[in-house]
């Protein structure tokens, strides 16, 4: 791992990757480099992951200061970014996010792609603002949208770039639990992994896929549609 993400065996069938730039967690190539050595380290171990912000934040989203250097890298970046998450979303043991704070954009992304999310009470913001930004939302980032939003919050969350407290966040489809503060939040983490131990890891993968099949398949087909647009 590096300084952006710490790997920490919680259990023996458990691990937290922690995100923490020291500021609001952006995502770039080298947040990405070192989220993907800590799945590649859960793979290895053949733990469950728990996801994990900074205080007050779990992701802001692509770092746009890339975008104003070059569109080329940052087109790149939103590639990389649907494919961890399509990472996420297939990964062969449980994930689990503790939204710790604010999650935007890629940030939501990755909150969406996991099995179990849990997040704080707060003042916090949670939504898809590209539109809002003037970014026309990658088709990866639309199949994950469908694949677990809540109908009823679909269209004002990609078309009108809605931001969401907590507690909207939850009926959205963004959060499955939210915990009053930190110390319950790690106090539920640890409960949810005492649990996910006693679950069948290879009965856990192969039903993952079976469930998620269609949705895989429409993450992995806006991916490829996202790489012609962008003609990469």
């Amino acid at each position: 791992m590096t300084e952006l993400v710490t790997y920490q065996r919680s259990s023996d069938k458990g691990a937290i990757l922690t995100i923490d730039d020291g500021k609001a967690n952006v995502v770039n190539p080298a947040l990405l480099q070192a989220l993907h050595q800590g799945l590649d380290q859960a793979q290895r171990d053949r733990v469950a992951v728990v996801l994990k912000g900074r205080p007050g934040v779990f992701s802001g989203g692509f770092d746009l200061r890339i975008a104003r250097q070059s569109q080329a890298e940052f087109k790149r970046l939103v590639l990389d970014g649907g494919a961890l998450t399509e990472r996420l979303l297939s990964f062969p043991a449980p994930v689990v996010v503790a939204s710790t704070g604010h999650a935007i954009a890629m940030g939501t992304f990755m909150v969406l792609a996991a099995d179990l999310r849990l997040g704080l009470l707060g003042d916090y913001k949670y939504g898809m603002n590209e539109v809002a930004i003037g970014m026309i939302l990658p088709h990866f980032a639309v199949a994950i949208a469908q694949a677990r939003l809540a109908p009823t919050y679909m269209q004002r969350s990609v078309l009108l770039a809605e931001i969401y407290k907590p507690e909207q966040a939850q009926a959205a489809g963004y959060l499955d639990e939210l915990l009053p503060d930190v110390e319950a939040l790690d106090a539920m983490v640890a409960k949810q992994l005492e649990y996910i131990a006693t679950l069948d890891f290879q009965a856990h993968a192969a039903t993952k896929q079976r469930l998620r099949a269609d949705a895989l398949a429409a993450l992995r087909q806006g991916i490829t549609l996202d790489k012609a647009e962008f003609g990469i």
